[in-house]
């Protein structure tokens, strides 16, 4: 039996040559390459999440067609049928986070729970809708047709619930604790980038007021010695003065010291007056004390 195979199509510099000079050139051509053998795991796989996918738009259809109708009793149509999608759209969120939460099993539990519950809110109500329905058509027998309707959500949900255990990939529980672990420590580090940039801002805030009261004050750090002049060395910084130093002073104190790169500066700035400094500010006063120190 012959090899599968297919076409594709490979580019390769060739030298050519016209009248004695020899140049590199793009040449293409054809080759053969041999396919790999079907994976029908993956095709069965691949089919058994689109039809599960299938029965929950199904499903997501017929519950809202009916609660929405059903809701039409009391109010208006656009309004019932939009609280109609709530419904089983609960269920199916409940999934979703069942799913990303499936190597988590003590996370999972809490929107499986919330799932099943949801389920049986939705099919209680479709239930409802059905069995008035079926009076009208078939009398006494309306129980019937409500216990039909309510149905096509269960098989909606279970066809899924089928196709999470298709894809599961089931750990035992050393090798959970082990990725619960790196997955924690991951999490942490994920969730200090907000609180950094909220720090940033922060500081960034503090600091623009601070050089405000500062510049109103008539440059100095402390409103009531506006004798002394910004432009004057700061004696070294002891832990008592600190939170009274700005971080327009430190910059100063810093650059009198010799310190000119900036990451060293925003750490030393930073030591100096005992608190978080950000980088963008300290840049600014030593790009305006670079200026002074040219001009003079």
């Amino acid at each position: 039996m012959k090899p599968r195979t297919r076409t594709i199509r490979r580019k390769q510099l060739v030298p050519h040559t016209v009248d004695g000079e020899t140049e590199l050139v793009l040449d293409e051509f054809d080759v053969e390459v041999p396919l790999p053998p079907r994976d029908w795991d993956s095709i069965v796989r691949t089919g058994i999440t689109v039809l599960a996918c299938l029965l929950v738009a199904v499903s997501l259809t017929w519950t809202t067609a009916s609660i929405g109708d059903l809701l039409s009793m009391a109010v208006t149509p656009g309004i019932a049928y939009g609280a109609g999608i709530a419904f089983d759209a609960a269920w199916i969120l409940c999934m979703a986070v069942e799913w990303l939460l499936r190597y988590d099993p003590d996370r999972a539990t809490l929107p499986r729970r919330a799932g099943h519950v949801a389920l049986l809110v939705s099919m209680g109500a479709v239930y409802a809708h059905g069995h008035l329905t079926g009076q009208w058509v078939v009398g006494e027998a309306g129980w019937v047709v409500g216990a039909a309707g309510a149905a096509v959500s269960l098989l909606a949900k279970g066809g899924w619930t089928i196709a999470m255990r298709a894809h599961a990939r089931p750990l035992d529980p050393r090798t959970a604790q082990w990725v619960s672990k790196r997955r924690a420590a991951l999490d942490g580090q994920l969730a200090m980038i907000p609180v950094r940039r909220e720090l940033l801002r922060g500081e960034a805030l503090v600091e623009a007021d601070r050089d405000a009261r500062t510049a109103d004050s008539g440059g100095s750090a402390d409103p009531d010695r506006p004798e002394e002049s910004v432009d004057r060395p700061k004696p070294p910084v002891s832990s008592a003065n600190r939170r009274s130093l700005t971080t327009k002073d430190a910059a100063r104190i810093v650059w009198n010291r010799g310190i000119r790169d900036e990451d060293a500066a925003v750490r030393e700035i930073a030591n100096l007056v005992g608190r978080p400094v950000s980088p963008d500010t300290v840049v600014r006063y030593l790009r305006d004390l670079r200026s002074e120190e040219q001009a003079s």
